[in-house]
Protein backbone atom coordinates (compact mmCIF):
# COMPACT_ATOMS: atom_id res chain seq x y z
CA UNK A 1 0.00 0.00 0.00
CA UNK A 2 1.25 3.48 -0.79
CA UNK A 3 1.22 6.32 1.70
CA UNK A 4 1.53 9.94 0.65
CA UNK A 5 2.35 13.08 2.58
CA UNK A 6 2.78 16.58 1.19
CA UNK A 7 5.34 19.21 2.08
CA UNK A 8 5.66 22.76 0.78
CA UNK A 9 8.44 23.42 -1.69
CA UNK A 10 9.68 26.58 -3.45
CA UNK A 11 8.38 27.29 -6.93
CA UNK A 12 10.85 26.55 -9.75
CA UNK A 13 11.33 28.87 -12.71
CA UNK A 14 13.20 27.76 -15.75
CA UNK A 15 15.30 28.54 -18.75
CA UNK A 16 14.35 25.62 -20.94
CA UNK A 17 16.06 23.64 -23.72
CA UNK A 18 14.70 23.57 -27.23
CA UNK A 19 10.93 24.12 -27.22
CA UNK A 20 10.27 22.67 -23.78
CA UNK A 21 7.80 24.83 -21.77
CA UNK A 22 6.95 24.93 -18.06
CA UNK A 23 3.47 23.95 -16.94
CA UNK A 24 2.62 26.13 -13.97
CA UNK A 25 4.22 27.77 -10.99
CA UNK A 26 2.48 25.67 -8.36
CA UNK A 27 4.89 23.25 -6.74
CA UNK A 28 4.63 20.64 -4.04
CA UNK A 29 6.92 18.01 -2.67
CA UNK A 30 5.57 14.57 -1.87
CA UNK A 31 6.86 11.39 -0.31
CA UNK A 32 5.62 8.05 -1.52
CA UNK A 33 6.22 4.97 0.60
CA UNK A 34 5.44 1.31 0.02
CA UNK A 35 5.04 -1.49 2.52
CA UNK A 36 7.59 -4.11 1.62
CA UNK A 37 8.33 -7.74 2.28
CA UNK A 38 11.49 -8.91 4.01
CA UNK A 39 13.97 -11.02 2.16
CA UNK A 40 15.68 -9.74 -0.95
CA UNK A 41 17.61 -6.50 -1.44
CA UNK A 42 17.12 -3.20 -3.38
CA UNK A 43 17.70 0.50 -2.93
CA UNK A 44 14.75 2.79 -2.47
CA UNK A 45 16.49 4.31 0.57
CA UNK A 46 16.24 2.81 4.02
CA UNK A 47 12.80 4.29 4.67
CA UNK A 48 11.54 2.99 1.34
CA UNK A 49 10.45 6.48 0.27
CA UNK A 50 10.56 8.49 -2.91
CA UNK A 51 10.79 12.25 -2.90
CA UNK A 52 9.78 14.29 -5.88
CA UNK A 53 8.66 17.73 -6.93
CA UNK A 54 5.51 18.38 -8.93
CA UNK A 55 5.04 21.46 -11.11
CA UNK A 56 1.30 21.52 -10.63
CA UNK A 57 -1.29 20.48 -8.03
CA UNK A 58 -1.84 16.78 -7.57
CA UNK A 59 -5.21 15.40 -8.56
CA UNK A 60 -5.75 12.02 -6.98
CA UNK A 61 -3.20 9.18 -6.75
CA UNK A 62 0.30 10.24 -7.71
CA UNK A 63 1.71 6.89 -8.80
CA UNK A 64 -1.12 5.43 -10.84
CA UNK A 65 -2.25 7.70 -13.67
CA UNK A 66 -5.36 5.62 -14.27
CA UNK A 67 -6.79 2.12 -13.94
CA UNK A 68 -8.36 0.23 -16.81
CA UNK A 69 -10.04 -3.13 -17.07
CA UNK A 70 -8.26 -5.94 -18.86
CA UNK A 71 -11.50 -7.34 -20.23
CA UNK A 72 -11.75 -10.08 -17.61
CA UNK A 73 -13.29 -8.09 -14.80
CA UNK A 74 -9.95 -7.32 -13.12
CA UNK A 75 -8.20 -3.98 -12.75
CA UNK A 76 -4.79 -3.35 -14.30
CA UNK A 77 -2.72 -0.46 -13.00
CA UNK A 78 -1.37 1.76 -15.75
CA UNK A 79 1.02 4.67 -15.50
CA UNK A 80 2.85 6.92 -17.92
CA UNK A 81 5.71 4.39 -17.71
CA UNK A 82 3.57 1.75 -19.41
CA UNK A 83 2.57 4.26 -22.08
CA UNK A 84 6.20 5.31 -22.53
CA UNK A 85 7.19 1.78 -23.47
CA UNK A 86 4.08 0.65 -25.34
CA UNK A 87 3.41 3.83 -27.33
CA UNK A 88 6.89 5.28 -27.88
CA UNK A 89 9.24 2.30 -27.49
CA UNK A 90 11.32 3.79 -24.67
CA UNK A 91 12.15 1.59 -21.68
CA UNK A 92 11.93 3.26 -18.25
CA UNK A 93 14.57 1.96 -15.84
CA UNK A 94 15.21 2.79 -12.21
CA UNK A 95 18.58 4.19 -11.20
CA UNK A 96 19.01 2.82 -7.68
CA UNK A 97 19.49 -0.48 -5.90
CA UNK A 98 19.64 -1.67 -2.29
CA UNK A 99 18.09 -4.16 0.08
CA UNK A 100 15.49 -5.56 0.12
CA UNK A 101 15.09 -5.91 -3.63
CA UNK A 102 11.41 -6.68 -3.09
CA UNK A 103 11.07 -2.90 -2.80
CA UNK A 104 11.40 -2.97 -6.59
CA UNK A 105 8.13 -4.88 -7.00
CA UNK A 106 5.85 -1.80 -6.83
CA UNK A 107 8.07 -0.12 -9.40
CA UNK A 108 7.90 -3.11 -11.75
CA UNK A 109 4.11 -3.11 -11.34
CA UNK A 110 4.08 0.57 -12.30
CA UNK A 111 6.11 0.02 -15.47
CA UNK A 112 9.83 0.01 -14.58
CA UNK A 113 11.63 -2.43 -16.89
CA UNK A 114 15.23 -2.51 -15.64
CA UNK A 115 17.66 -1.25 -13.00
CA UNK A 116 21.02 0.48 -13.06
CA UNK A 117 23.50 0.71 -10.20
CA UNK A 118 26.88 2.32 -9.64
CA UNK A 119 29.50 2.60 -6.86
CA UNK A 120 27.78 5.68 -5.42
CA UNK A 121 24.44 3.84 -5.20
CA UNK A 122 26.06 0.98 -3.31
CA UNK A 123 28.05 3.32 -1.06
CA UNK A 124 24.82 4.98 0.08
CA UNK A 125 22.93 1.70 0.35
CA UNK A 126 25.46 -0.36 2.28
CA UNK A 127 26.68 2.47 4.52
CA UNK A 128 23.20 3.59 5.60
CA UNK A 129 21.43 0.25 6.02
CA UNK A 130 21.60 -2.61 8.50
CA UNK A 131 20.20 -4.98 5.88
CA UNK A 132 23.72 -5.99 4.84
CA UNK A 133 25.08 -6.71 8.32
CA UNK A 134 24.28 -10.41 8.59
CA UNK A 135 25.78 -11.33 5.23
CA UNK A 136 28.78 -9.09 5.83
CA UNK A 137 29.42 -10.75 9.19
CA UNK A 138 29.28 -14.20 7.55
CA UNK A 139 31.68 -13.12 4.81
CA UNK A 140 34.19 -11.65 7.24
CA UNK A 141 34.01 -14.61 9.61
CA UNK A 142 34.58 -16.97 6.67
CA UNK A 143 37.90 -15.23 6.03
CA UNK A 144 36.98 -12.89 3.16
CA UNK A 145 38.96 -9.66 2.98
CA UNK A 146 37.11 -6.34 2.65
CA UNK A 147 37.11 -6.18 -1.14
CA UNK A 148 35.89 -9.76 -1.51
CA UNK A 149 33.23 -9.10 1.10
CA UNK A 150 32.13 -6.00 -0.81
CA UNK A 151 31.72 -7.93 -4.03
CA UNK A 152 29.85 -10.65 -2.16
CA UNK A 153 27.29 -8.08 -1.03
CA UNK A 154 27.02 -6.52 -4.48
CA UNK A 155 26.69 -9.80 -6.38
CA UNK A 156 23.83 -10.94 -4.15
CA UNK A 157 21.95 -7.68 -4.73
CA UNK A 158 22.40 -8.00 -8.49
CA UNK A 159 21.39 -11.67 -8.57
CA UNK A 160 18.24 -11.01 -6.54
CA UNK A 161 17.29 -8.05 -8.74
CA UNK A 162 17.93 -10.07 -11.90
CA UNK A 163 15.48 -12.67 -10.64
CA UNK A 164 12.76 -10.05 -10.29
CA UNK A 165 13.31 -8.73 -13.82
CA UNK A 166 13.76 -12.12 -15.45
CA UNK A 167 10.09 -12.34 -16.55
CA UNK A 168 10.50 -9.09 -18.52
CA UNK A 169 13.74 -10.40 -20.02
CA UNK A 170 11.99 -13.60 -21.10
CA UNK A 171 8.88 -11.84 -22.42
CA UNK A 172 10.98 -9.54 -24.61
CA UNK A 173 13.35 -12.29 -25.76
CA UNK A 174 16.31 -10.57 -24.15
CA UNK A 175 15.33 -7.09 -25.26
CA UNK A 176 14.71 -5.68 -21.78
CA UNK A 177 14.66 -6.52 -18.08
CA UNK A 178 18.36 -5.92 -17.38
CA UNK A 179 20.19 -5.13 -14.15
CA UNK A 180 23.54 -3.32 -14.42
CA UNK A 181 26.59 -3.69 -12.19
CA UNK A 182 29.86 -1.83 -12.64
CA UNK A 183 33.42 -3.12 -12.50
CA UNK A 184 35.66 -1.40 -9.97
CA UNK A 185 36.05 2.31 -10.82
CA UNK A 186 39.72 1.84 -9.94
CA UNK A 187 40.18 0.11 -13.31
CA UNK A 188 39.08 3.03 -15.52
CA UNK A 189 42.61 3.45 -16.91
CA UNK A 190 43.43 -0.21 -17.50
CA UNK A 191 41.80 -2.01 -20.42
CA UNK A 192 43.34 -5.45 -19.82
CA UNK A 193 42.39 -5.63 -16.15
CA UNK A 194 38.93 -4.29 -16.98
CA UNK A 195 38.43 -7.17 -19.41
CA UNK A 196 39.37 -9.73 -16.77
CA UNK A 197 37.23 -8.01 -14.13
CA UNK A 198 34.23 -7.97 -16.48
CA UNK A 199 34.63 -11.68 -17.19
CA UNK A 200 34.90 -12.54 -13.48
CA UNK A 201 31.94 -10.35 -12.51
CA UNK A 202 29.79 -11.78 -15.28
CA UNK A 203 30.65 -15.30 -14.13
CA UNK A 204 30.00 -14.46 -10.48
CA UNK A 205 26.53 -13.03 -11.14
CA UNK A 206 25.71 -15.81 -13.62
CA UNK A 207 22.40 -14.38 -14.81
CA UNK A 208 21.39 -13.91 -18.46
CA UNK A 209 19.92 -10.45 -17.82
CA UNK A 210 22.93 -8.81 -16.18
CA UNK A 211 24.76 -5.91 -17.82
CA UNK A 212 28.39 -5.47 -16.87
CA UNK A 213 29.14 -1.75 -16.76
CA UNK A 214 32.39 -0.50 -18.25
CA UNK A 215 33.34 3.20 -18.27
CA UNK A 216 33.77 4.87 -21.65
CA UNK A 217 37.22 6.19 -20.84
CA UNK A 218 39.72 6.22 -23.70
CA UNK A 219 41.80 3.38 -22.17
CA UNK A 220 38.67 1.22 -21.73
CA UNK A 221 37.28 1.59 -25.25
CA UNK A 222 39.29 -1.46 -26.47
CA UNK A 223 37.95 -3.48 -23.53
CA UNK A 224 34.39 -2.92 -24.76
CA UNK A 225 35.19 -4.66 -28.03
CA UNK A 226 36.88 -7.59 -26.29
CA UNK A 227 34.12 -8.11 -23.72
CA UNK A 228 31.40 -7.97 -26.38
CA UNK A 229 33.41 -10.40 -28.53
CA UNK A 230 33.35 -12.86 -25.63
CA UNK A 231 29.55 -12.79 -25.62
CA UNK A 232 29.12 -10.63 -22.50
CA UNK A 233 26.40 -7.99 -22.58
CA UNK A 234 27.65 -4.54 -21.58
CA UNK A 235 26.40 -1.20 -20.32
CA UNK A 236 28.98 1.41 -21.34
CA UNK A 237 28.77 4.27 -18.86
CA UNK A 238 30.07 7.82 -18.36
CA UNK A 239 29.58 9.02 -21.94
CA UNK A 240 29.58 12.80 -22.12
CA UNK A 241 30.46 13.69 -25.73
CA UNK A 242 29.46 12.81 -29.28
CA UNK A 243 33.01 11.83 -30.23
CA UNK A 244 33.30 9.36 -27.37
CA UNK A 245 29.83 8.03 -28.07
CA UNK A 246 30.81 7.23 -31.67
CA UNK A 247 33.89 5.38 -30.39
CA UNK A 248 31.62 3.35 -28.09
CA UNK A 249 29.33 2.38 -30.97
CA UNK A 250 32.29 1.35 -33.10
CA UNK A 251 33.68 -0.79 -30.26
CA UNK A 252 30.32 -2.56 -29.95
CA UNK A 253 30.09 -3.20 -33.70
CA UNK A 254 33.71 -4.39 -33.84
CA UNK A 255 33.04 -6.70 -30.92
CA UNK A 256 30.05 -8.28 -32.64
CA UNK A 257 32.04 -8.84 -35.82
CA UNK A 258 34.97 -10.32 -33.87
CA UNK A 259 32.84 -12.65 -31.76
CA UNK A 260 32.64 -15.46 -34.26
CA UNK A 261 29.16 -16.28 -32.94
CA UNK A 262 26.60 -17.50 -35.45
CA UNK A 263 23.78 -16.20 -33.23
CA UNK A 264 24.32 -12.67 -31.88
CA UNK A 265 20.85 -12.26 -30.39
CA UNK A 266 21.97 -12.73 -26.77
CA UNK A 267 24.81 -10.22 -26.89
CA UNK A 268 23.28 -6.83 -26.23
CA UNK A 269 24.40 -3.44 -25.01
CA UNK A 270 23.31 0.02 -23.93
CA UNK A 271 25.36 3.22 -24.19
CA UNK A 272 24.77 5.43 -21.14
CA UNK A 273 24.84 9.03 -22.34
CA UNK A 274 24.89 11.42 -19.37
CA UNK A 275 22.67 14.48 -19.57
CA UNK A 276 22.14 16.83 -16.63
CA UNK A 277 25.82 17.13 -15.72
CA UNK A 278 26.46 18.63 -19.15
CA UNK A 279 24.18 21.55 -18.34
CA UNK A 280 25.69 21.91 -14.87
CA UNK A 281 29.15 22.53 -16.33
CA UNK A 282 28.18 24.50 -19.42
CA UNK A 283 25.78 26.74 -17.49
CA UNK A 284 28.69 27.83 -15.31
CA UNK A 285 30.75 28.58 -18.41
CA UNK A 286 27.88 30.59 -19.94
CA UNK A 287 27.39 32.59 -16.75
CA UNK A 288 31.08 33.43 -16.77
CA UNK A 289 30.74 34.74 -20.34
CA UNK A 290 27.75 36.73 -19.12
CA UNK A 291 26.36 38.12 -22.40
CA UNK A 292 22.59 38.02 -23.04
CA UNK A 293 23.18 35.48 -25.82
CA UNK A 294 25.19 33.25 -23.48
CA UNK A 295 22.71 33.48 -20.63
CA UNK A 296 19.84 32.62 -22.98
CA UNK A 297 21.53 29.28 -23.77
CA UNK A 298 21.56 28.08 -20.16
CA UNK A 299 19.77 24.77 -19.70
CA UNK A 300 19.80 23.97 -23.42
CA UNK A 301 23.15 22.29 -24.08
CA UNK A 302 22.45 18.84 -22.63
CA UNK A 303 19.22 18.10 -24.47
CA UNK A 304 20.62 19.53 -27.72
CA UNK A 305 23.68 17.26 -27.55
CA UNK A 306 21.46 14.29 -26.69
CA UNK A 307 19.29 14.96 -29.74
CA UNK A 308 22.41 14.91 -31.92
CA UNK A 309 23.53 11.69 -30.24
CA UNK A 310 20.26 10.10 -31.33
CA UNK A 311 20.93 11.20 -34.90
CA UNK A 312 24.33 9.53 -34.70
CA UNK A 313 22.70 6.39 -33.31
CA UNK A 314 20.30 6.21 -36.26
CA UNK A 315 23.13 6.73 -38.75
CA UNK A 316 25.49 4.13 -37.26
CA UNK A 317 22.88 1.40 -36.92
CA UNK A 318 21.87 1.38 -40.58
CA UNK A 319 23.41 0.44 -43.90
CA UNK A 320 24.87 -2.78 -45.40
CA UNK A 321 27.40 -3.53 -42.64
CA UNK A 322 24.78 -3.31 -39.92
CA UNK A 323 22.23 -5.30 -41.92
CA UNK A 324 24.78 -8.10 -42.28
CA UNK A 325 25.01 -8.28 -38.48
CA UNK A 326 21.23 -8.17 -38.15
CA UNK A 327 21.03 -11.35 -40.23
CA UNK A 328 23.03 -13.02 -37.46
CA UNK A 329 20.57 -11.78 -34.84
CA UNK A 330 22.43 -8.63 -33.75
CA UNK A 331 20.46 -6.03 -31.79
CA UNK A 332 21.06 -2.31 -31.78
CA UNK A 333 23.06 -0.87 -28.91
CA UNK A 334 20.33 1.24 -27.36
CA UNK A 335 20.99 4.78 -26.21
CA UNK A 336 20.40 5.11 -22.48
CA UNK A 337 19.80 8.55 -20.99
CA UNK A 338 21.60 8.72 -17.65
CA UNK A 339 21.91 11.50 -15.08
CA UNK A 340 18.28 12.48 -15.67
CA UNK A 341 17.70 14.16 -12.30
CA UNK A 342 17.56 17.94 -12.39
CA UNK A 343 20.56 19.53 -10.68
CA UNK A 344 19.27 23.11 -10.98
CA UNK A 345 16.07 23.53 -8.92
CA UNK A 346 15.00 26.35 -11.24
CA UNK A 347 14.48 23.85 -14.06
CA UNK A 348 11.37 21.65 -14.50
CA UNK A 349 11.73 18.27 -12.83
CA UNK A 350 11.12 16.35 -16.07
CA UNK A 351 13.59 18.45 -18.07
CA UNK A 352 15.83 15.48 -18.90
CA UNK A 353 13.02 12.97 -19.51
CA UNK A 354 10.21 14.60 -21.51
CA UNK A 355 12.43 16.01 -24.32
CA UNK A 356 14.39 12.76 -24.77
CA UNK A 357 11.68 10.28 -25.72
CA UNK A 358 12.28 8.12 -28.76
CA UNK A 359 12.06 4.48 -29.91
CA UNK A 360 14.72 1.92 -28.98
CA UNK A 361 16.04 4.06 -26.13
CA UNK A 362 16.20 3.73 -22.35
CA UNK A 363 15.65 6.42 -19.73
CA UNK A 364 17.09 5.47 -16.36
CA UNK A 365 15.63 7.65 -13.63
CA UNK A 366 16.41 8.12 -9.95
CA UNK A 367 13.58 8.66 -7.47
CA UNK A 368 12.89 12.33 -8.16
CA UNK A 369 12.83 12.10 -11.95
CA UNK A 370 10.87 8.82 -11.93
CA UNK A 371 8.07 10.05 -9.69
CA UNK A 372 7.90 13.43 -11.44
CA UNK A 373 7.44 11.70 -14.79
CA UNK A 374 4.82 9.30 -13.42
CA UNK A 375 2.94 12.24 -11.94
CA UNK A 376 2.98 14.71 -14.83
CA UNK A 377 5.28 13.55 -17.61
CA UNK A 378 4.19 13.80 -21.23
CA UNK A 379 4.40 10.70 -23.41
CA UNK A 380 5.28 11.82 -26.92
CA UNK A 381 8.17 11.28 -29.33
CA UNK A 382 10.36 14.32 -28.76
CA UNK A 383 13.97 13.29 -29.32
CA UNK A 384 14.05 14.15 -33.03
CA UNK A 385 11.32 16.77 -33.50
CA UNK A 386 13.74 19.71 -33.21
CA UNK A 387 16.97 18.44 -34.75
CA UNK A 388 17.72 21.67 -36.61
CA UNK A 389 17.23 23.63 -33.40
CA UNK A 390 19.57 21.25 -31.57
CA UNK A 391 22.19 21.74 -34.26
CA UNK A 392 21.78 25.51 -33.95
CA UNK A 393 22.26 25.40 -30.17
CA UNK A 394 25.32 23.18 -30.51
CA UNK A 395 26.88 25.57 -33.04
CA UNK A 396 25.94 28.67 -31.05
CA UNK A 397 27.70 27.29 -28.00
CA UNK A 398 30.82 26.60 -30.05
CA UNK A 399 30.79 30.18 -31.39
CA UNK A 400 30.70 31.44 -27.82
CA UNK A 401 33.89 29.49 -27.11
CA UNK A 402 32.40 26.39 -25.49
CA UNK A 403 34.81 23.54 -26.24
CA UNK A 404 32.74 20.36 -26.39
CA UNK A 405 35.86 18.18 -26.21
CA UNK A 406 36.89 19.91 -22.99
CA UNK A 407 33.39 19.53 -21.55
CA UNK A 408 33.41 15.80 -22.29
CA UNK A 409 36.86 15.13 -20.84
CA UNK A 410 36.23 17.26 -17.75
CA UNK A 411 32.94 15.56 -16.93
CA UNK A 412 34.43 12.12 -17.57
CA UNK A 413 37.28 12.85 -15.17
CA UNK A 414 34.85 14.13 -12.54
CA UNK A 415 32.59 11.09 -12.98
CA UNK A 416 35.43 8.59 -12.60
CA UNK A 417 36.81 10.40 -9.55
CA UNK A 418 33.38 10.56 -7.96
CA UNK A 419 32.89 6.80 -8.33
CA UNK A 420 36.41 6.13 -7.03
CA UNK A 421 35.70 8.28 -3.99
CA UNK A 422 32.43 6.43 -3.29
CA UNK A 423 34.14 3.07 -3.75
CA UNK A 424 37.00 3.94 -1.38
CA UNK A 425 34.62 5.45 1.17
CA UNK A 426 32.54 2.29 1.21
CA UNK A 427 35.60 0.08 1.65
CA UNK A 428 36.64 2.25 4.61
CA UNK A 429 33.16 1.90 6.11
CA UNK A 430 33.25 -1.86 5.68
CA UNK A 431 36.70 -2.01 7.28
CA UNK A 432 35.34 -0.16 10.30
CA UNK A 433 32.45 -2.61 10.52
CA UNK A 434 34.87 -5.53 10.27
CA UNK A 435 37.01 -4.06 13.06
CA UNK A 436 33.91 -3.67 15.23
CA UNK A 437 32.95 -7.29 14.63
CA UNK A 438 36.43 -8.40 15.68
CA UNK A 439 36.25 -6.30 18.83
CA UNK A 440 32.88 -7.75 19.78
CA UNK A 441 34.16 -11.26 19.09
CA UNK A 442 37.22 -10.76 21.29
Amino acid sequence: MATISKLPNPNPTASLPLSFKPRSSFTQKCFLGFQTKPGFNSELVSATCFSFTSNHPSKGPLVVRCSVGDGNGTTVKRTTLHDLYEKEGQSPWYDNLCRPVTDLLPLIENGVRGVTSNPTNFQKAISSSNAYNDQFRELVQSGKDIKRAYWGLVVKDIQDACKLFEPIYDQTDGGDGYVSVEVSPRLADDAEVTIEAAKLLHKAVDRPNVYIKIPATAPCIPSIKEVIAKGISVNITLIFSLARYEAVIDAYLDGLEASGLSDLSRVTSVASFFVSRVDTLIDKMLEKIGTPEALDLRGKAAVAQAALAYQLYQKKFSGPSWEALVKKGAKKQRLLWASTSVKNPAYPDTLYVDPLIGPDTVSTMPDQALQAFIDHGTVSRTIDVNVSEAEGIHSALEKLGIDWAYVGSQLEEEGVESFKKSFDSLLDTLQEKANSLKSVSM
